[in-house]
């Protein structure tokens, strides 16, 4: 019996997005085929099972022998197994590292270590991510950590150039290598209305304006740490709460800026001596490596909260604190105006981001 035969040559790997995804996410090829069928695709192709299962599994075993040139972007460009469309290496990278944000969120500030990779089945369960997801990605950020971790020069450049990253995810890896490299404790209780996202602004700014980096953009590290003559600078700030005039000073001189332009004028009036100490507290004491670790949680008990109380807007808190940094430039005996400013540039552009109506 003579069959006809429609035979095509290429040689172009082919990859279905979809299938790529949910190899990403987890799933096994029978889950896939699964989510394949729900999804009409034997009406679209007028295949059966067999053939489908036949095809996932296919594209399985191409991604997994992808996965080694995903580990380093930079040879799936140079490598001549797969014919791979440059758009397309594009967007299998940028899918490979692609993370969940409920997944970072429970591990962001933590050690990547082995200690962490074992509650990775607790996070699983908490977060509905499958176990295969979890250690996908929680190996790319060791992975980024690992390798950015001995070069010199801008954090998000060298993730950037390294992984062959969007700005977008470059910036998301580099606020987990910052706050891998620096413990900030996010997984209080105080801390959990606050998102990944929130957490990746304020590494961004603390990067930028705070890191031996920000003064000098090829030391050592410079993007990793905290500039430790800037933080030994901020004890100076201290006056601004000890001498009793001056901090009468800075009250009128911020009352008198506020008044008639908001609601909660009299509870920023009575608060004004409690907030100042909290903030200039917290300036003072980042010299310590468990008030760095502290930061954000120092930042919501000592003025987010207190300000909640007492019904502030976000409107009243930006208010509020604008008056509050510009109006130390009026105090006649304070010296101190460019750490103060590098320093509430910071505060101010976190506690907004981090004041939730």
């Amino acid at each position: 019996m003579a069959v006809e035969l429609d035979v095509f040559v290429g040689n172009t790997t082919i990859m279905d997005e979809e299938v790529y995804q949910l190899w990403l996410d987890g799933y096994t090829v029978n889950d896939a085929v699964k989510v394949r069928m729900a999804g009409g695709v034997l009406d679209e192709c007028e295949a059966n099972q067999d053939v489908l299962l036949s095809d996932t599994m296919d594209q399985y075993r191409t991604f997994q022998m992808c996965e080694r040139l995903l580990q380093s972007p930079a040879k799936l460009a140079n490598q001549l197994l797969f014919q791979i469309p440059p758009h397309r290496q594009t967007m299998l990278i940028e899918r490979y590292y692609a993370f969940d944000d409920s997944f970072v969120r429970e591990v962001l500030g933590k050690k990547l270590s082995k200690g962490t990779k074992k509650d990775l089945d607790d996070i699983g369960a908490k977060t509905g991510v499958t176990l295969k997801s979890c250690r996908r990605q929680f190996d790319n950020f060791k992975r980024v950590f690992k390798v950015v971790e001995e070069l010199k020069g801008p954090l998000v450049e060298n993730i950037r150039q390294h992984f062959l990253l969007s700005d977008k995810l470059a910036r998301d890896y580099a606020a987990i290598v910052f706050f891998a490299n620096n413990r900030f404790e996010t997984g209080k209780k105080k801390l959990q209305y606050l998102t990944f996202q929130d957490f990746a602004f304020c590494a961004g700014q603390l990067i930028n304006n705070w890191t031996v980096g920000a003064v000098d953009n090829m030391v050592e590290d410079m993007d990793v740490d905290l500039d430790k003559e800037f933080l030994q600078e901020l004890k100076e700030l201290k006056v601004l709460i000890t001498d009793k005039d001056l901090l009468d000073q800075h009250k009128s001189l911020v009352c008198t800026a506020l008044r008639g332009k908001t609601k909660a004028f009299t509870e920023m009036e009575a608060n004004f001596k409690n907030l100042s100490r909290g903030l200039v507290n917290i300036a003072t004491k980042l010299t310590n490596t468990k008030d760095v670790r502290d930061f954000f949680i120092d930042l919501v008990e000592k003025f987010i909260e207190p300000c909640r109380s007492d019904r502030w807007t976000s409107a009243d808190v930006k208010l509020y604190l604008t008056h509050y940094t510009n109006s130390a430039h009026i105090l006649d005996s304070f010296k101190h105006q460019a750490v103060w400013d590098r320093y509430m540039g910071v505060i101010k552009s976190c506690i907004f981001k981090m004041y939730h109506d």
